[in-house]
């Protein structure tokens, strides 16, 4: 039996436009910290696990949603499920967690949260993705590990 999606029919966005980088950002000498929009670039072509569009395209994550306290090393992201009932929501969470662990030095601390007021299990939700130890057991089972890897892969 195949399982339905919960939002049949997300509504879709535009695409932002992709960073254009300065010389600045380009030259190993300057120091470039992080900033919203790089790490909004690492999470923004994440594929939605029910739907063959990006987070970015359905509005789940976007870049006022994101902070970056590079003195503190903290980066706090808040996404918003299309629906405020979405199964997939800790999914979606623990694919935007990975995506940023595997990506940022490992002296940031993470923080995946959904935004507040968007989900009927928000509380929930987000006590499973603060919690080291059910992120950790979750990324033990191969086949939630390998459903990760798809949402997080490059798009081609």
């Amino acid at each position: 039996m195949t399982k339905v999606a919960d939002n049949i029919n997300p509504d879709i966005y535009e695409k932002g436009s992709e960073r254009v980088l300065t010389a600045a950002e380009l030259d190993e000498e300057v120091v470039d910290e992080f900033d919203e929009r790089e790490i909004f670039d690492l999470i923004r072509n994440i594929k939605d696990p029910e739907h063959p569009l990006t987070l970015e395209e359905l509005r789940v994550v976007e870049e006022s949603n994101i902070r970056v306290d590079n003195k503190h090393n903290t980066v706090d992201v808040t996404f918003t499920p299309t629906i405020p009932h979405c199964s997939m929501a800790t999914l979606i969470g623990l694919s935007i967690r990975v995506q940023l662990l595997r990506a940022l030095p490992s002296r940031f601390k993470v923080t995946v949260s959904v935004t507040e007021g968007t989900h009927a299990s928000e509380h929930a939700v987000n006590k499973q993705l603060a919690d080291k130890e059910r992120v950790a057991a979750a990324l033990e089972n191969n086949n939630l590990v390998q459903i990760i890897n798809q949402c997080v892969a490059e798009n081609l």
